[in-house]
């Protein structure tokens, strides 16, 4: 369960992933993918989890862990054109 000081970085882990999931998805059928915006995302995210005190703080590094994972992920996708 997430402790309520920490949903608000929970929150934005969560919208984070999703947009590169679906942009994974995207750019996999060769569509056109538009990450306007991922860069504040993650600048919310990182001043969220600052926000946090720090035993809350190192309970995010597995998700965080795993976004970055995802972000990778998308990296990976092969580039056309």
């Amino acid at each position: 369960m997430t402790q309520p000081q920490a949903a608000p970085a929970a929150q934005l882990i969560d919208e984070i992933s999703g947009t590169l999931r679906l942009a994974r998805v995207l750019a996999g059928q060769r569509r056109p993918v538009d990450l306007a915006g991922l860069e504040d995302a993650v600048g919310r995210l990182c001043a969220a989890c600052l926000d946090l005190p720090p035993e809350l703080g190192r309970a995010q590094r597995p998700r965080l862990a795993a976004l970055l994972a995802e972000l990778d992920a998308l990296a990976a996708v092969p580039k056309w054109g």
